[in-house]
């Protein structure tokens, strides 16, 4: 339910307003009786829209509206005017006003009109985030077995309103599976709202997530919501949600069992409506085991499991993959279109992606059309990195020997786990970036296809790895 603010210094207009927005709109609303209360009332409440009077006495209308502007807020404002001065609401909408109406209009389309820029402020967040998402990943691309097999199960699970976590490896696309999960949902009209709980600061975990009052700790210097308000009647995506805090955790579970929040530093619980879809690079149950993840939050979250298989695993899709990344690259660019020498493609197929699958696959794609000046890219172009091989040597893992090359005959070392393979592997990859960089941890996250720094020194803080 939206929140709509009336700033207006005629009690019985803005009380009628009121009046008929939750009538006819079925709105909440709220009042101002000048543009000071009004902006107080923006900072302490997450207003959707605001109908503003621009004949005020004192502080008028586009007094507000300057400060509004100022402030770089983006709620959408519609103003009204009396005096039928069209040029005053012209002049209104200069200073950032979405639209303005007549005190005559009837009230349906008043209530149309905020109707539209509510309408209007969800397509603009949602243009954003897509502005944002442009080129850090291709579609679910792909018609190996272990792809067919993956889009069967999100087709089955997508209309289903219960938690699903999604399994895979960094890189391998867990977010364009929760995004089709979104999509093929009956919540597809509503928002996808996305929070990487590995980038978000512990002290602004709970902030992020369920929202605060204005003046609940320093810095807060209006109410906001959080992503489970913003997320109302859409999809929640939880990226790398083994990440989270255990304080944040335990409010996280009460959130799934109650389906309500409160706002820090507010007494009231709201209820909320999105379905939460969460995903994970870590063994959870290993996390479990370390008293790391709570138990009980597991549960809630794995009611459906999906598994992203690695792009080792599906070495099949690599050519579908490149020619889509690379037409995608070339556009980006502005550049004219390339293809792909044969040979090319062959040893693009041979790689095993093991660092950072589909992801490095972009970065390796993006260099190589920076690195060719022709329509045709050659191996000539192809990174040094991309040596061909199908298989990661990892390094052997603490405690365990590997037999040396020259061992006697018989002398066999205890094989690896699965785990522990892939441990010794990631540390391996993490040792080898941090030098070829200098250990300059920014570098370092940005060459490795990290979101940002802090999830290198997470990952370093696990394999506890220091200059």
């Amino acid at each position: 339910m939206s929140l709509i603010l009336i700033v207006d210094d005629v009690a019985a207009m803005r009380q009628q307003y009121a009046y008929d927005l939750k009538r006819l709109g079925g709105h909440e609303t709220v009042t101002a009786a000048d543009a000071d209360e009004g902006l107080d009332v923006l900072a302490r409440e997450p207003v959707d829209c605001v109908i503003l009077d621009l004949e005020m006495p004192g502080r008028d209308g586009f007094a507000f509206l300057r400060e509004h502007q100022q402030k770089g807020l983006t709620v959408p404002v519609i103003v009204y005017t009396g005096t039928g001065s069209y040029d005053r609401c012209v002049r209104a909408v200069k200073l950032g006003a979405y639209g303005f109406l007549a005190k005559e209009e009837p009230l349906e389309r008043v209530v149309q009109e905020v109707d539209n820029a509510l309408q209007w402020a969800r397509l603009t967040r949602e243009v954003k985030q897509l502005r944002r998402s442009v080129g850090h990943d291709s579609p679910l691309i792909g018609e190996s077995t272990a792809m067919r097999a993956l889009k069967e199960q999100i087709g089955r699970l997508a209309p289903i309103p219960s938690p699903v976590l999604i399994l895979g490896e960094s890189g391998s696309g867990k977010e364009l599976v929760a995004r089709l999960l979104h999509d093929e949902s009956t919540r597809r009209h509503g928002p996808f709202v996305t929070v990487n709980c590995a980038a978000l600061p512990d002290n602004l975990t709970e902030s992020e997530l369920f929202g605060h009052e204005r003046g609940a700790f320093t810095g807060a210097d209006r109410t906001r919501r959080g992503a489970f308000e913003n997320a109302a009647h859409g999809t929640l995506f939880l990226d790398e949600v083994g990440e989270l805090p255990v304080a944040a955790q335990a409010k996280l579970l009460r959130v799934l069992e109650a389906n309500t929040i409160t706002r820090i530093g507010a007494a009231r619980e709201i209820a909320v409506d999105a379905r939460v879809v969460a995903a994970t690079n870590r063994d959870l149950d290993a996390e479990v085991a370390g008293s790391r993840f709570r138990e009980d939050l597991l549960f809630r979250l794995n009611v459906h499991v999906l598994r992203v298989p690695p792009l080792r695993e599906r070495l099949d899709d690599v050519p579908l993959l490149a020619e889509h990344l690379l037409t995608a690259t070339c556009a980006k660019f502005g550049g004219h279109p390339k293809r792909f020498a044969s040979e090319v493609i062959a040893q693009l197929t041979a790689h095993d992606w093991a660092r950072n699958n589909v992801r490095e696959l972009r970065n390796v794609i993006e260099r190589l059309v920076i690195a060719s000046d022709g329509d045709v890219i050659t191996l000539a172009a192809m990174p040094a990195l991309v040596d061909g091989r199908t298989a990661s040597k990892a390094a052997a893992a603490p405690g365990r020997t590997a037999a040396p090359d020259n061992a006697a005959p018989g002398h066999t070392a205890a094989p690896l786990t699965l785990k522990e393979s892939k441990t010794a592997a990631e540390l391996q990859i993490i040792l080898a970036a941090l030098e070829r960089n200098g250990w300059h941890i920014t570098n370092t996250a940005s060459e490795l296809g990290l979101a940002d720094h802090s999830s290198l020194l997470k990952i370093m803080r696990r394999h506890g790895l220091k200059r």
